[in-house]
């Protein structure tokens, strides 16, 4: 009898910390819900500011082609070319600095000229800028291979 009370005891104690668990997992997922809910609701209130203004700043369409146009406008050298190449302008047209090993050139001249290249469908102009930058970058400089 003693028994049978002291496994009754402790099978309820058992139920009341699995209770107690349960109860505690509840509130946490209810709390992790409950942020979760409130931060995408204040990142869509941001993105609807950023967006309006964004468009009443540059005044052009949400298309997104500025993004683009900016990012690959630091990449790569638009032009106009100079009359007379100058190192700064060969070094734009390459994408490396003025500074390079030629080891750098090289490999940026391959690369732009392997997507210029006339037999490809590219311009015999923009190769010829190329090939004249990369000469002028490689004047008076070692061969470091």
């Amino acid at each position: 009898m003693l028994r049978r009370v002291m496994v009754k005891h402790h099978v309820n104690q058992l139920l009341r910390q699995q209770v107690r668990r349960e109860s505690s997992l509840l509130v946490a997922g209810g709390l992790g819900v409950a942020a979760l809910a409130f931060g995408s609701q204040q990142l869509l209130i941001a993105y609807k500011k950023w967006q309006s203004n964004s468009q009443t700043s540059s005044g052009e369409s949400s298309s997104g082609d500025p993004i683009f146009t900016n990012f690959f406008a630091r990449r790569f050298y638009d032009g106009p070319f100079e009359a007379k190449m100058t190192r700064r302008e060969a070094a734009l047209i390459l994408g490396v600095r003025e500074s390079a090993n030629s080891e750098r050139i090289k490999e940026a001249h391959r690369r732009i000229l392997r997507i210029n290249h006339p037999d490809m469908g590219g311009s015999t102009f923009l190769a010829g800028k190329v090939n004249e930058a990369k000469e002028l970058l490689m004047k008076g400089r070692p061969n470091d291979s």
